[in-house]
């Protein structure tokens, strides 16, 4: 009998510890890795007096950015404050001109630019060169849309969403390019609204593979879980995106930048924790999370 006893309260006990699951897809993706790789690389070694910066954040994750500074890269806001020594351009990538410029003032250039953003300057190109006016599907401001414009024409325009497209005066032949970090549905949307009033539009759709990919994987886990918690840079639009896909499924969803951010509260009905993280998030930092959470259940 005080077996039985034994055994039931240790079986309550493990029932009571909840399912910890990672998205099939989650975390640093190609670009992301090969752009911290090539910094870290440029980081000057132990002893050496050179000067290393990224011109911007490398990627938008301020805990990596931290640690590359810990790494000897520091962070420039412009070709200013990198007067000598190597300056590397941020996987958003840059104008032209910026890269022009730096090479102009002797310094050396690491052009860690995210191979698929640089296939979208090549898009914005082409349908520049083709005669179409050039449309950006994406966030005005953002580095990696500010990057695309200076590839796309003098007439270029921004828009986020399809009540942007509405209140644009388009006509003749206009081509849409897209931030690769936008979901499809947004894009379908704004291609809704575009196609009524032009004579031909033409779309590349130059939305990275990765960011679907991440996408599709948090709301699958989304939907089987009742909490989610998503890793990643505040700032990376990337990573809020899957914090609302996340959200529309999952109430109890929480976007946090590192793991002391968690709070045992979050999971105490939990049966079932979800975790994603953005396209700029390390797996230590997934891992890290990981960890706290089971500290936080025990």
């Amino acid at each position: 009998m005080g077996e039985n006893v034994m055994y039931t309260a240790a079986a309550a006990a493990e029932e009571a510890i909840p399912t910890i699951e990672i998205a099939a897809h989650a975390g640093t993706c190609y670009g992301v890795q090969r752009a911290l790789d090539m910094a870290l690389a440029a980081a000057p070694q132990a002893g050496e007096c050179a000067q290393v910066h990224t011109l911007g954040p490398l990627i938008h994750n301020p805990i990596v950015v931290r640690e590359l500074a810990e790494a000897g890269v520091g962070l420039a806001d412009t070709l200013d404050d990198a007067a000598s020594g190597t300056v590397i351009i941020r996987a958003h990538g840059v104008v032209p001109q910026v890269i022009d410029a730096a090479r102009e003032r002797s310094l050396t250039v690491v052009d860690a630019t995210c191979p698929y953003v640089k296939k979208v300057h090549v898009a914005a190109e082409r349908l520049v060169r083709e005669g179409y006016r050039v449309i950006v599907v994406g966030e005005p401001g953002h580095p990696e849309v500010e990057g695309i414009l200076g590839h796309a024409g003098d007439d270029a325009q921004v828009v986020s969403c399809a009540a942007d497209a509405d209140a644009l005066t388009l006509t003749g032949k206009v081509g849409l390019v897209v931030q690769t970090t936008q979901t499809a549905q947004n894009l379908a949307e704004v291609v809704a609204s575009i196609t009524p009033r032009v004579q031909e539009l033409r779309v590349i759709n130059t939305i990275c593979a990765a960011t679907s990919e991440r996408q599709q994987a948090a709301a699958s886990l989304a939907n089987r879980c009742d909490c989610m918690v998503v890793v990643g840079g505040k700032n990376s639009g990337n990573t809020r995106r899957l914090a609302q896909i996340c959200a529309d499924v999952c109430e109890h969803t929480h976007h946090i930048e590192e793991a002391s951010e968690l709070e045992a509260a979050w999971f105490a009905n939990a049966r079932h924790i979800g975790i994603t993280a953005g396209a700029s998030t390390p797996q230590e930092h997934i891992e890290r999370a990981v960890e706290r959470i089971k500290e936080l259940c025990r």
